[in-house]
């Protein structure tokens, strides 16, 4: 038996983090002495904490540890082997946004260098006036936190998507999200998910047609609040005012899209002159 200095010292893991795997089930010592309280591990539970220290080390968070430790054995590998690709997939999403990011604050660098005011590139964001046809929209509705945009949409659409498949019926487009809030609360958003179909079903409304100041956007989401912005300013310069909640379309998915470059979404701000 090891004491939890010597597990500690030999898994570089402090006793304090070791007690509170303790309290919230994530590993236990073998032994705690009932006259003085001292904690004492196996040695073969060492392996156990090399393993909890290497998914730490892959950015999974406790909890997601915790349920892979409780899987029963017939199902561990398969879905300790899912969890891996997920979790490298979001892992290279994240490397993906820094290298977008990393040429973006070159580019502003490069700019600066030469004199290029860092926020010119507003000015090269184009806004078009068009007017839309009304569209049939299958939808799921709900309050969005700053953890769940965090957390992206995918799991919304493929519910969405899973009805369309279920109940066979005839995409029209391509997934959407209208914003319903009046203002921006981390604490939760009125969030609306929408894909255009054919049929009136259960769960499907009228998105209706009229004029929209538009602009697209080649790039990483981040780009968005600046659309937004833009946006703003030319219908106001221009002499119109918001009339509908805003909305943008994801003209490529963003699964299929292997850098941020890739991405194009189109933002709407419905419109009316003043």
């Amino acid at each position: 038996m090891l004491s939890i200095g010597e597990f500690s010292k030999i898994c570089e893991v402090s006793t304090k983090t070791l007690r509170y795997y303790d309290e919230i089930g994530l590993i236990h010592p073998d032994e705690i002495n009932p006259e003085n309280g001292y904690r004492y591990y196996s040695i073969k539970q060492l392996k156990k904490m090399l393993f909890i220290n290497r998914l730490k080390s892959y950015h999974f968070s406790l909890e997601e540890i915790k349920a892979i430790l409780e899987l029963e054995e017939d199902q561990s590998e398969e879905n300790l082997c899912s969890a891996l690709n997920r979790k490298r997939r979001e892992i290279q999403e994240q490397l993906n946004t820094f290298e977008y990011t990393l040429k973006q604050m070159s580019n502003d660098i490069l700019n600066l260098e030469k004199g290029i005011p860092m926020m010119s590139y507003l000015d090269n964001i184009e806004v078009q006036l068009i007017e839309t046809r009304p569209m049939n929209i299958l939808y799921m509705r709900q309050m969005m936190s700053i953890d769940d945009y965090a957390l992206g949409y995918g799991k919304y659409f493929s519910r969405l998507y899973e009805k369309i498949a279920t109940e066979k019926l005839t995409l029209l487009g391509t997934p959407m999200t209208i914003y319903h809030s009046p203002e921006y609360n981390p604490a939760g958003n009125d969030t609306e998910f929408a894909i255009p179909i054919e049929e009136t079903v259960k769960g499907t409304r009228d998105l209706p047609g009229g004029l929209c100041a538009r602009s697209v956007v080649k790039g990483s989401y981040s780009e968005l609040t600046s659309v937004y912005a833009k946006l703003r300013e030319w219908v106001e310069n221009e002499g119109y005012e918001l009339v509908k909640s805003p909305y943008e379309v994801y003209v490529t998915d963003p699964n299929q899209a292997t850098v941020p470059e890739d991405m194009v979404t189109e933002v709407y701000f419905p419109v009316k002159k003043k």
